[in-house]
């Protein structure tokens, strides 16, 4: 028998790899028509919400579309049935399709579009390009009768807990002796109502990123054997990890700008690009934004770049970059349909590993609205 998730599951393993938090200020991600809590036979991922694409939904049978770019940017003082988005609103209410929109927080994520990007284009040891945000940690702490320590501490792991840096399962473990008295109501696992009990345990402490919180201490409730579980969870005045806006990295070999060129149309699979050549140099270091990469001219140029790759350069800006001896190649905002590949393979995985039966497709529909000539 088939078992699907509903929205909310779905948008919660998205979550994982994209965090709300990490969002800029003011981009209107999120839920933006519909409900989260039907079942979801079908999720379609889109780069952009356009009439075709809801039609495409409605015939595909899908429950929910998951998009890059919202749909719904600015507040909407009316919906208008004889506009483009009227209509749109009314489709997806009528045939009961939620729309979701993750976008910034995607580009930033680790693991989202820019490292798409970066890992297309064959990048090597990358890093940020403009940190925006770093990621808050926390410390878990639980006790635990030292006979079930491995099994409570391998859930909290399995759930994201105790990475740091490249090394996961990281945690610290204490004896002890635990004590307590069951009272009346209780159905405890050791020990007898109303006797003070004595309890040979171990405290195990763990790291644990906030937006991972929940689910770990969810799987090491589960996983304990007591009926009310001790821990103690406290915010880390550590760094966390740095994410922000932007890749850079290197080339395996140094090429001429020409075949940068010719390379980044056959990666990022586009047909013509726009491109300023601001220096005479082979390019090997190159800084990747997947949208409007207008205001991290600098950061590029501070980290040694020589070429940007973004979606979107203005014409004066192109010229300040040329002057400083950046090079830019600018695929178009386009691009970023790399995502739509990179999540459905995300989330299939996601879901299959918790047995669902929901499927996860792309959309087909090309939303660039620029033809070349």
């Amino acid at each position: 028998m088939s078992k699907y998730a509903n929205g909310q599951t779905i948008i919660s393993d998205l979550h994982v790899l994209a965090p709300k938090q990490l969002a800029e200020e003011g981009d209107p991600i999120g839920l933006q028509v519909g409900n989260l809590n039907q079942p979801v036979k079908k999720v379609m991922i889109a780069l952009d919400v356009l009439e075709e694409v809801v039609d495409e939904a409605i015939e595909s049978e899908v429950q929910l579309i998951i998009a890059h770019h919202p749909m719904i940017y600015r507040p909407l003082k009316k919906v208008d049935l004889s506009t483009s988005q009227g209509r749109m609103i009314e489709k997806l209410i009528k045939h009961d399709i939620a729309v979701y929109a993750a976008h910034t927080n995607l580009d930033i994520a680790k693991g989202g579009v820019n490292d798409w990007l970066a890992n297309a284009m064959e990048l090597q040891n990358t890093e940020v390009l403009k940190t925006t945000v770093k990621k808050r940690l926390y410390k878990l702490a639980v006790y635990v009768p030292e006979q079930h320590s491995i099994k409570v501490r391998d859930a909290m792991a399995a759930a994201g807990a105790g990475h740091i840096g490249n090394y996961s399962h990281c945690t610290f473990n204490t004896s002890g002796e635990g004590t307590f008295k069951p009272l009346e109501g209780t159905d405890p696992f050791i020990g007898t109502k109303g006797q003070l009990e004595a309890v040979s345990e171990l405290k195990i402490e763990t790291v644990v990123q906030e937006e991972r919180m929940n689910q770990v201490v969810a799987a090491m409730v589960q996983a304990h054997p007591y009926e009310e579980v001790a821990y103690d969870v406290y915010e880390l005045k550590n760094e966390g990890q740095a994410l922000g806006i932007g890749k850079i990295g290197m080339l395996k070999e140094p090429m001429e700008f020409e075949a940068f060129i010719a390379h980044v149309k056959k990666t990022l699979d586009v047909r013509s690009l726009r491109a300023v050549k601001g220096n005479n140099k082979k390019v090997q270091k190159v800084a990747v934004v997947g949208g409007d990469g207008n205001k991290f001219i600098s950061s590029a140029i501070m980290k040694g770049a020589d070429v940007l790759v973004t979606g979107d350069m203005y014409y004066h800006n192109a010229h300040d970059a040329q002057a400083a001896g950046l090079s830019i190649v600018d695929p178009g905002h386009n691009v970023e349909k790399i995502m739509k590949k990179g999540l459905r393979e995300y989330l299939t995985a996601s879901l299959e590993k918790k047995g669902y039966s929901t499927g996860v497709v792309s959309s087909e529909v090309h939303t660039d609205p620029f033809l070349f000539f």
